[in-house]
């Protein structure tokens, strides 16, 4: 199914021209300029506007771009992405390089695994609420598992603007030929002085292939069953109770 939203375009194209301007310029308020920012304001803007989609030639062909109203959608899209450009600079990514490193995508020469993201959610067993300020760690067959960038961290902090949700997306692993299946023995350990420690494991299987997607799919998540913590001297209790 080829489906596209063409205001995508519009926004790729446009952040593009408003930060080479802004470089072009001399950058006179200093904004960081880097990849990732300019990724951080094309999401912000993207998730404020709605998206226009079409499915053939056709469809493109009635886009009109000298109309009124596609002026207006590219005059809001440009002030969104003005506000999203400040916001980001004033909140950026403390793990990604801000210093102009060009970023390179590893071309992939050999097959490989390539693991979904993992996604799950943990309560306190006691109240049943969402927990915070505790670390996820992600281990396969003993060891820490490597992130596929610095946007992807392990181990994860469980922070207020997401409640009790956690996710990890893994790197590929090398496989020694193509068309190989094989199961991964994962788990999810948590360690916190407030709580008892938890040890979920859990297995993944995975076909190795030479295509190795750049970016995420949500139909593409391993879900993890909720996990339920509990203060120490409870560690008796399930953690998944049905």
């Amino acid at each position: 199914m080829d489906i596209h939203n063409t205001n995508e375009d519009l926004v790729f194209g446009t952040v593009q021209t408003i930060f080479d301007v802004i470089q072009n310029s001399g950058n006179p308020e200093n904004f960081c300029l880097c990849y990732q920012c300019r990724i951080d304001t094309i999401c912000y803007t993207l998730n404020r506007i709605e998206p226009h989609y079409i499915v053939s030639n056709r469809g493109f062909t009635r886009l009109e771009p000298t109309s009124i109203k596609r002026q207006q959608i590219e005059a809001d899209i440009t002030t969104l992405i003005y506000k999203g450009l400040r916001l980001v600079n004033h909140n950026m990514r403390p793990t990604a390089p801000h210093d102009g490193t060009p970023v390179t995508f590893h071309k992939i020469n050999n097959p490989m695994f390539d693991i979904p993201t993992i996604a799950g959610r943990i309560f306190n067993g006691i109240s049943f609420e969402p927990v915070t300020g505790i670390e996820i760690f992600l281990y396969c067959n003993g060891e820490l598992v490597d992130m596929r960038n610095s946007n992807w961290q392990n181990p994860f902090m469980l922070v207020p603007s997401t409640p009790g949700a956690f996710s990890f997306w893994p790197l590929p692993i090398t496989a020694n030929a193509p068309d190989i299946t094989e199961d991964f023995k994962f788990s999810v350990r948590i360690n916190s002085p407030d709580y008892e420690p938890v040890n979920h494991f859990f297995n993944i299987t995975a076909t190795s292939k030479f295509h190795n997607p750049q970016s995420y799919a949500l139909n593409r998540t391993y879900k993890l069953p909720d996990l339920y913590i509990f203060p120490p001297g409870n560690d008796d209790m399930n953690l998944n109770p049905d």
